[in-house]
């Protein structure tokens, strides 16, 4: 099998480049930047070129692009593809992509999917992979791709696009949103690192997530700010909860705190019995 990367002079396209290699995979990596292209065929030993040989010379296409770029990338291949092929991607966001394969690209099957790690996983295994297929022929290749994922130890989900998204909205979009304000808090409001001396495993846990958010690519995490569908709503209810709890705080009402604590601890149970 040869698999073409585009934008395989990033970070996750690296790692997938890596990744096919060890599956004894025939790779071709394309990216914009020549100098960095010649650091991913010393490092891998790769050949590298550009979008429109890669696409000829392949049987499976992973677009690795930001999504800013995803559908001029999309336009300048989609021509070149074979029937026989498959084009995949790997945006955080799934339905605009996905609609913007199937638009472009008729004659070759299509396939949104969301590695829902980064570039400093170790190996696929124990990592969730979001697969999201919308007609028979992205579902039948979708259950194949699934099970070879699988064999490699991967935990796979299969779902539609729409559904994919509006779960980002919280997984990523709420999860990005708290870490990030509460960094901003931590370092606007104590000396932060003194406070990280003397913390305890709840303060560590809050300071990973916000150091996790915060050390991430801002223009990525602008783009799912922007674009994950619900994530507005989400966020806006995080914000009359802090109010909530806020106001509580200020009143002093310390019966009214402990009843809502023992509300949620019960529904908490509710769902993770």
């Amino acid at each position: 099998m040869r698999v073409a990367i585009i934008g395989g002079a990033g970070k996750m396209g690296q790692w997938f480049t890596k990744f096919f290699l060890d599956q004894n995979a025939s790779v071709i990596v394309t990216g914009r930047t020549q100098e960095k292209l010649l650091k991913v065929k010393r490092k891998f030993g790769v050949e590298i070129t550009d979008n429109i040989n890669a696409v000829k010379k392949a049987d499976r296409v992973l677009v690795c692009v930001p999504i800013e770029t995803f559908e001029d990338v999309v336009k300048e291949i989609h021509s070149h593809v074979k029937p026989n092929q498959v084009i995949m991607d790997i945006c955080s966001i799934k339905e605009f992509p996905v609609k913007i394969m199937q638009k472009y690209i008729t004659k070759a099957t299509t396939l949104g999917t969301h590695p829902m790690f980064g570039p400093s996983a170790k190996s696929i295994k124990d990592q969730n992979f979001i697969l999201t297929p919308t007609n028979p022929r992205e579902e039948q290749f979708a259950n194949e791709f699934k099970t070879w994922l699988e064999k490699r130890k991967a935990k796979v989900t299969i779902m539609q696009p729409r559904k994919h998204d509006e779960m980002m909205s919280i997984v990523l979009g709420l999860s990005h949103f708290v870490g990030m304000v509460a960094c901003d808090t931590l370092l606007s409001g104590s000396d932060y690192a003194e406070t990280i001396k003397i913390s305890g495993s709840t303060f560590k846990l809050l300071s990973m997530l916000a150091e996790t958010v915060a050390s991430q690519d801002p223009d990525f995490y602008a783009t799912l700010q922007m674009t994950l569908p619900s994530v507005e709503k989400n966020e806006r209810l995080f914000y009359e909860k802090a109010g909530d709890w806020l106001d509580m705080v200020r009143r002093k009402d310390k019966s009214m705190l402990i009843e809502k604590a023992k509300s949620i601890k019960t529904k908490l149970e509710k769902v993770n019995p």
